[in-house]
């Protein structure tokens, strides 16, 4: 048998929400898979999040910007060792920079090789890394580009997140914030059903089925149960189908729709630390 410690446990309770016991035994039943470990409790109808589209990392500051016109944006993620070194003031001043200095480019590899302070900033992070005494890394650079970008940054810069509308209109700022805070609360898997990938659709259907086997409904039965799981799945994990948090009668798109008929969010951009 693997043998699985506690650390491992901790990790599948932290990723999943289930409990020690029901998360020790799936890591042995998966022998230590985390992925399979999720299926497994998915399976045995433990209540588990969907597994997010996301970039992990474990201590740092996450930062969005935006530029002046609100037509582009960046997350990034600066990355450290320590959440002592993650709060300090020095710490959080050189992420800001770094990530205004992100907006400039295209690409990580881009924003690695542009310049800041007479050096590249690959360099940089070696240089910070020697003065500061602990390993220093980009670990996310995520951007989004739109009519209109609005960003939030939760507090204590462990989440940030962009949204992108189709429009700039009357009242926007207050609806991107609100639409930002939403996918930094809610953690949205994708935009809409559309944009998730067959493979998580093709475990999704999967899942359900086996749940159903579990509580006796008959075969003939689970395409049509499972299609309908299916649905209450995208409402709950696509950005424009979620309840609105602060009005769970309206979906986010509606929500937006109450503010302008024919305003659409267009994409969203995600970012956490763990």
């Amino acid at each position: 048998m693997v043998k699985i410690t506690a650390s491992e446990v901790n990790k599948l309770r932290k990723m999943s929400g289930a409990g020690i016991m029901d998360c020790k035994n799936a890591l042995v039943e998966s022998k230590g898979d985390f992925d399979l470990a999720i299926e497994i409790l998915r399976k045995k109808g433990q209540k588990v999040a969907a597994k997010r589209a996301e970039r992990e990392s474990s201590e740092g500051a996450v930062i969005a910007k935006v530029d002046s016109d609100c037509s582009n944006g960046v997350v990034i993620s600066l990355n450290c060792e320590t959440d002592f070194v993650a709060k300090n003031h020095g710490f959080i001043s050189l992420a800001n920079e770094l990530a205004e200095l992100a907006l400039q480019s295209n690409s990580l590899d881009e924003f690695l090789n542009s310049k800041i302070d007479s050096m590249i900033v690959s360099d940089k992070l070696i240089q910070q890394t020697g003065i500061i005494g602990e390993k220093l890394v980009i670990g996310s650079f995520e951007k989004l580009s739109a009519a209109y970008v609005g960003k939030y940054i939760h507090a204590g810069n462990k989440i940030a997140t962009l949204c992108g509308f189709s429009d700039s209109v009357e009242g926007i700022e207050e609806i991107a914030k609100d639409i930002a805070m939403q996918a930094a609360a809610m953690n949205p898997i994708a935009l809409d059903e559309s944009e998730v990938d067959q493979t998580t659709i093709d475990k999704e259907i999967e899942i359900a089925k086996d749940q159903l086997r579990q509580e006796g409904k008959p075969e003939a039965m689970l395409d049509n149960i499972a299609k309908g799981k299916l649905k209450r799945f995208f409402k709950d994990n696509t950005l424009v189908n979620q309840s609105f948090i602060k009005d769970s009668k309206l979906s986010v798109a509606s929500y937006v729709k109450s503010n302008n008929p024919d305003l659409k969010v267009v994409g969203f951009k995600r970012v956490a630390l763990v």
